[in-house]
């Protein structure tokens, strides 16, 4: 198995970019083929003192800039690592791609370099969040901020081959992010999307109220891209703030209370830290496409290289393929 990553990609790039390589084909036993500058990425490894005689270099002199358009991507950023990266994996050089880089220049070239599954509307960025219990699946998270309710639908789709072929979760929960737990509740869009998804075959169990997602009740929750980056961003900020809290209370008390309850203080911490799971994957388009948090380092990307292989061996693409064709029949 071969994973492209963008060497450029994020804050820390490349120097973590490149450590996490290394680990990753000494401990998870997959190819890694790095894109970006040959001589930068060398250089910065012969600094470091790691080999990557036995990992793959696609040359790439230049580097998406973040401020820059999505859509300039094609054109004027064809010879960006982000771009040849999508590039190689859609020519079948590469089983998946990992990137730090830009969201929106990685959505659109998912998009348009690496191609949407057949019968795929739009592809939805996606978020893994953790609840008291477990954790679920996002989406969409901000990809798209204008949904119709059979691209909501597609959304649950893709979630739930994610969870079930990624995650190992035999018949995911599924919930419609609404203000209300009755069918009658929402827009125009969450009662039409609510219909659609309790007539699919997939596991619908109802709307989700953002109250009740802390809770663990849903391994896939569906929102259009505007509700849902707020709960990101929402998760985001309490997860900033309980651990501060957790910090200022903890530093004042004796030594023996602090040790008794530290282990569960790590739990929280690492059930709160992105880089425990990796990255949001990109769903919808024909190869697993991973958006690793900007300010990755090399533990985070590690991680987001061991997402994308375990997307290829869950075989994640055939079953949102045949979910997608099997519900097209249906309807």
């Amino acid at each position: 198995m071969k994973i492209i990553i963008d060497a450029f990609g994020g804050d820390n790039a490349p120097a973590e970019v490149i450590k996490a390589a290394r680990q990753a084909v000494d401990k998870l036993g997959v190819e890694m083929i790095l894109t970006g500058d040959e001589n930068k990425i060398r250089a910065c490894a012969k600094e470091l003192g790691v080999h990557i005689e036995d990992i793959g270099i696609l040359h790439a002199p230049d580097v998406f800039d973040i401020h820059s358009q999505p859509t300039t991507l094609v054109k004027e950023g064809k010879d960006t690592s982000l771009a040849v990266g999508l590039q190689a994996v859609r020519d079948g050089r590469g089983d998946a791609f990992v990137s730090a880089g830009s969201s929106g220049g990685l959505v659109t070239g998912a998009t348009l370099i690496t191609r949407r599954i057949k019968g795929i509307k739009r592809p939805a960025m996606t978020a893994m969040l953790p609840t008291a219990k477990n954790k679920f699946i996002l989406l969409d998270a901000g990809a798209n901020i204008e949904c119709r309710p059979e691209m909501m639908l597609q959304f649950a789709m893709m979630g739930s081959a994610y969870m079930k072929c990624v995650k190992g979760i035999r018949k995911p929960k599924i919930g419609l992010l609404n203000v209300g737990a009755e069918e009658t509740k929402g827009r125009e869009l969450e009662l039409e999307t609510y219909k659609l998804l309790n007539n699919s075959p997939l596991n619908f169990i109802g709307n989700a109220e953002a109250r009740e997602l802390p809770q663990g009740g849903f391994d896939v929750v569906v929102a259009d891209g505007f509700a849902g980056n707020m709960v990101l961003k929402l998760y985001e900020g309490m997860g900033s703030l309980f651990r501060d809290k957790l910090s200022d209370w903890f530093s004042g008390t004796g030594k023996i209370a602090a040790l008794l309850i530290l282990k569960k203080i790590k739990d929280f911490r690492k059930v709160m830290d992105y880089k425990e799971e990796g990255g949001g994957i990109i769903l919808g388009v024909a190869s697993p496409v991973i958006k690793a948090h900007g300010s990755s380092d090399a533990k985070a990307f590690f991680n987001a290289i061991r997402q994308a292989k375990r997307c290829v061996e869950g075989h994640m693409i055939e079953e949102i393929t045949r979910t997608v064709a099997e519900i097209k029949e249906e309807g």
